[in-house]
């Protein structure tokens, strides 16, 4: 980790970028696996969960890139590859070859809610740390996976 000095001490920058690289590991997975149904999809929902799909992936993508450059300012090495992103996130890939719409709801379903719990994890890393800027990202990333639970709970029901 280089030298920053921005208010925020050498080990707590160190703690915040751990939890961050676990965020960043989930939502790529979540990505990749909201994509793959985006491709896959097929039914009576097929139109409305194709665009549907293909929105939550646009925003996943620009989250990656979001939080990455975040563990980036805070002086760390973001994880980039497969096997880094497997031994950190607790998404997991869908390996299934064929699974049906409602299938792939209740599994984003579930992934959303865990990105949730895995950015409200690092909330209270922050407590007096003074990072402002993490707090902030992390906020959007619970608005933004907890609306789209809430949205993917209301076609199961």
């Amino acid at each position: 980790m280089s030298t920053i000095n921005t208010g925020i001490s050498e080990s707590r920058r160190s703690d915040i970028a751990k939890g961050m690289s676990k965020l960043l590991a989930e939502t790529y997975t979540l990505y990749l696996k909201t994509h793959k149904y985006h491709w896959n999809v097929t039914g009576p929902m097929f139109q409305n969960l194709h665009l549907m799909f293909e929105q939550h992936y646009t925003a996943l993508a620009l989250a990656v890139d979001e939080i990455a450059e975040r563990i980036r300012v805070l002086g760390v090495k973001a994880p980039g590859s497969y096997s880094e992103f497997s031994q950190l996130s607790s998404v997991q890939e869908d390996p299934a070859p064929d699974i049906d719409s409602s299938q792939m709801i209740a599994n984003l379903l579930a992934d959303h809610e865990q990105v949730v719990r895995t950015a409200k994890e690092i909330l209270p890393v922050l407590e007096g740390a003074n990072d402002e800027g993490t707090n902030s990202l992390l906020g959007s990333r619970i608005e933004f996976h907890e609306k789209t639970a809430w949205m993917l709970k209301s076609l199961l029901s």
